[in-house]
């Protein structure tokens, strides 16, 4: 039986030594790789589409095939880093990601690039799982909340600087190569840094591979007694673990109560992450800001790339909340402020749906978009499209007209809009002119100034902390599968979903799912600021995980 000396976290006082700095960097590039792949592609699609003439089907085919292919690294990700080690893992998920860009940036057509998708999708699959691992089980337990936080720092820096390249090229003749091949630098630094960088302490521990685990630990730590302290729970935990080994490793994680809730919970932080919409306010930040009425498409760009700020610079308050005030507040707050945010952006979208422009001008044709009395029902419909004089603002001599979908629903088939500029028009193709526009231009810099210290933060950092050793790796590996299965079913349900049940509509229902997540975060989240790695999952045995706030406990008070 563990007493409280035992899983308390009594370790000597340690420290950031350079060495760690450096480790965490090279490490985090892998994030950034991850942040600007997310960032880069929506501004890219919109060049690559008309120099490759591609229809809706290969245009969704290829954004999504890098998720996919994620989701399907991730998977296997686990086993992989079992076998070889984190570093090795990392190291080929950067050679991919170098591999893939080059292919993106040279692609002839669409079927190569479809291709290149694909493998950086394997890359990205490989970081986003492997990343926060490594750095988790490198890291003393005082400063893993903060360096796994860096790495998402770096993911969304790498969205920001994204954002800033899309801005920047996109009048630049073949500016989509650009923006894919930029990615090729810090996938090559990363390649090399780790070429230098150790494996994990933990995972050599595992390999019975002792005396290199303490050199690791010896260029990492402060001093001595704080290696010795380190290694020997490390040491110890793992005869524990191989003690009381039966069994493969994926039916002992679900044949064992405390791991197997630690991994729903775990699941269940990256699925909600998710589904509170943040990678559809990532992915269609520029289209978002399009519907809630920006319509010049450069326009649009810079107003997302300001917004793609907001989450950069606001990852930098969970860097410095997370060790302070503990992941489980972080985290509700964080969910609660979304939950607030989501409701007002579904309510910015309403208002401006009610308050949309009347169409003044009925055609003679016997399309569907004559039916239509204002720009929002008119809009509504994928086949139509709403023509306005761009000096009237009060709208009059506007129309309902069938879009040109040959050009991508720039202009329409007939009427005022066929060449729109040259007649002094605008054609709006699933937007709406609004006064409501800066505020839901608002709503989304708050929802993002509340999603990324807790909810952007909070499921990698407690994901790479919450397990065993013995099942870390296939852990850690499975709830990043989540986050990527959640990911895909968000993205390319999000545009459906608005034609549905309306903008409006879409928000107020990721609003109400993320206000489950809340509940369930409330009751079942236990609080892992300060415990060591090797006893995080005891706090699952609490009957309700939420009540088990840190520890020291002793085993029996945990039961």
């Amino acid at each position: 039986m563990e007493t409280e000396e035992q899983t308390a976290d009594t370790s000597p006082e340690g420290g950031l030594t350079r060495a760690m700095v450096v480790l965490t960097l090279f490490s985090a590039i892998g994030g950034f790789l991850f942040g600007y792949d997310t960032g880069v592609v929506s501004g890219a699609m919109l060049l690559v589409r008309e120099d490759f003439e591609l229809s809706t089907i290969w245009h969704e085919c290829i954004v999504s095939a890098t998720i996919a292919a994620a989701w399907l690294a991730s998977l296997a990700s686990g086993a992989l880093a079992d076998w070889y080690g984190r570093r090795r893992v990392i190291i080929a998920g950067s050679l991919l990601f170098t591999v893939g860009s080059v292919v993106m940036a040279a692609s002839p057509g669409k079927g190569v690039l479809l291709l290149g998708r694909i493998i950086v999708g394997l890359a990205i699959g490989l970081a986003s799982m492997c990343v926060p691992l490594y750095l988790s089980e490198t890291a003393e337990s005082g400063l893993r909340g903060r360096l796994t936080v860096t790495n998402v720092v770096f993911v969304t820096g790498g969205q920001f600087f994204a954002s800033l390249v899309c801005a920047g090229l996109v009048t630049v003749d073949d500016g989509w190569r650009w923006m894919f091949g930029l990615a090729i630098v810090p996938a090559i630094t990363q390649f090399v840094g780790f070429l230098f960088m150790p494996e994990s302490p933990r995972w050599l521990v595992q390999q019975d591979r002792l005396e290199e685990a303490r050199e690791v630990l010896q260029r990492f730590r402060v001093s001595d007694a704080v290696v010795d302290k380190e290694l020997h729970d490390i040491v110890a935990a793992n005869e524990d673990d191989k003690e009381s080994s039966s069994g493969a490793t994926l039916s002992r994680i679900f044949s064992t109560r405390s791991v197997r809730r630690a991994l729903i919970l775990g699941c269940l932080l990256q699925a909600f992450q998710q589904l509170a919409g943040i990678n559809t306010v990532m992915y269609y930040s520029a289209s978002i800001i399009t519907m809630a009425g920006i319509g010049d498409p450069n326009t649009a760009i810079w107003i997302s790339a300001g917004v793609a700020s907001f989450n950069f610079v606001f990852t930098f308050v969970g860097l410095w909340l997370v060790e302070r005030v503990g992941r489980r507040p972080l985290l509700l707050v964080s969910l609660a402020g979304v939950v607030l945010c989501l409701l007002e952006l579904a309510v910015s979208f309403q208002l401006a749906y009610y308050d949309s422009p009347g169409i003044d001008m009925p055609t003679n044709m016997t399309s569907e978009c004559s039916n239509y009395t204002s720009c929002s029902t008119c809009t509504f419909s994928q086949e139509c499209g709403f023509c306005f004089p761009e000096d009237d603002s009060s709208y009059s001599n506007s129309s309902c007209l069938q879009a040109d979908h040959d050009h991508f629903n720039q202009m329409s088939m007939s009427g005022d809009c066929t060449d729109p500029s040259a007649l002094g028009n605008t054609f709006a193709y699933d937007w709406c002119p609004s006064a409501y526009s800066a505020l839901a231009i608002l709503g989304l810099c708050l929802y993002l100034l509340c999603f990324a210290p807790g909810m952007g933060t909070m499921p990698w950092t407690i994901n790479s902390e919450l397990y065993p050793g013995w099942a870390r790796s296939r852990c850690v590996g499975i709830a990043t599968s989540f986050n990527w299965c959640s990911n895909l079913i968000v993205s390319l349900t999000f545009l459906s979903l608005t034609q549905a049940i309306n903008k409006h509509g879409t928000f107020y229902l990721f609003s109400a799912v993320s206000a489950v997540g809340l509940a369930v975060f409330y009751w079942w989240l236990p609080e892992t600021r300060s415990v060591s790695m090797e006893h995080t999952h005891l706090l699952f045995q609490s009957k309700r995980p939420g009540t088990a706030k840190s520890l020291p406990y002793t085993q029996e008070t945990l039961t």
